[in-house]
């Protein structure tokens, strides 16, 4: 079967079986997050929603269990934007883990936030949360022995390369789609460079575009600012919408079909690889996949989360 851009997550895992594999979704508890453990706990395998909000994930834990009948669906505090609570989060887990699935995220603050550390609330949640997360998780990724990682990246990394002389921006004008493009970029980055560190470990890391879906994530953009953003941005082309169901495929594949065994260091967008960036926003840009930048970025985050 081939897939592409209607293709739904559970028809991108119909009959694979999961069982035994261990599985982390961050921001589980919304938009394709949902869907994406859904997914995996239908295909049997033990879930784990790693949410701010527990309240909210053991809501949707409840639900799935039900609608699944797997009642392998737990709940851990994370908040990425912490760097005590991933590490608390990374230090308490026990155990292999074959499938972490990086969704979670924020989108165009409109303001300018800081952590504590200073650092530009979008970059440190998108990219130096996970990054913290997945390199604190690394032994248990190998001992798996044939992990997966997945980068929920975004179209909007064509808005901006990682600019290393004023990540945070502390002397050029914050612009939120500037800032949230920086984190995007970050993401598909540091699945180039993992890739590229782990995968003689077994452990596989691929960056993708989910698609436009109306989720939870837009909540500080205001639709008229989506809209036309859509008219500026698209050369032309038409703005397709995608459920939850469909936008999770491209996540559920590469966590987990047998489509992409042996692939890794990749952005895909409609469940296949991406091809090079052209014009309007399909495609990947050359600034994301840049091995030199991968690198950069990997040491300075390393020095930022203090590792």
């Amino acid at each position: 079967m081939s897939f592409g851009f209607e293709t739904t997550a559970a028809e991108v895992l119909s009959g694979v079986d999961l069982t035994g594999k261990r599985a982390i979704v961050t921001g589980g508890a919304s938009g394709i997050g949902i869907e994406t453990a859904r997914v995996f706990a239908s295909a049997g395998a033990e879930v784990t929603i790693a949410v701010r909000n527990t309240e909210a994930g053991e809501r949707v834990a409840a639900d799935l269990i039900a609608d699944t009948g797997n009642k392998q669906v737990s709940v851990a505090p994370l908040d990425l934007s912490e760097q005590d609570s991933v590490r608390a989060f990374a230090a308490g887990w026990d155990g292999p883990l074959h499938i972490l699935v990086n969704n979670a995220g924020v989108m165009a603050l409109p303001d300018l936030r800081r952590t504590p550390q200073g650092w530009e609330l979008q970059f440190a949640t998108n990219h130096l949360g996970h990054f913290a997360l997945t390199t604190g998780l690394l032994p248990a990724l190998r001992a798996a022995q044939g992990a997966r990682v997945v980068a929920v990246s975004s179209s909007a990394h064509h808005f901006s390369p990682v600019v290393f002389d004023d990540i945070h921006f502390e002397r050029r004008e914050y612009e939120p789609w500037r800032a949230y493009g920086q984190s995007k970029t970050a993401n598909i980055l540091f699945a180039v460079e993992a890739d590229r560190r782990w995968s003689g470990d077994g452990i596989r890391v691929n960056a993708l575009h989910p698609g436009s879906i109306r989720t939870n994530l837009q909540r500080h953009v205001d639709p008229a600012e989506l809209e036309r953003l859509a008219r500026e941005t698209r050369a032309g082309e038409p703005r397709r919408m995608k459920t939850p169901q469909q936008g999770a495929a491209t996540s559920v594949l590469l966590a987990a079909s047998p489509a992409v065994d042996g692939i890794g260091g990749k952005y895909y967008e409609d469940c296949n690889e991406a091809r090079p960036h052209t014009a309007g926003m399909t495609g990947v840009s050359a600034h994301a996949l840049d091995p030199d930048a991968a690198a950069r970025l990997w040491d300075l985050s390393y020095v930022l989360i203090g590792a």
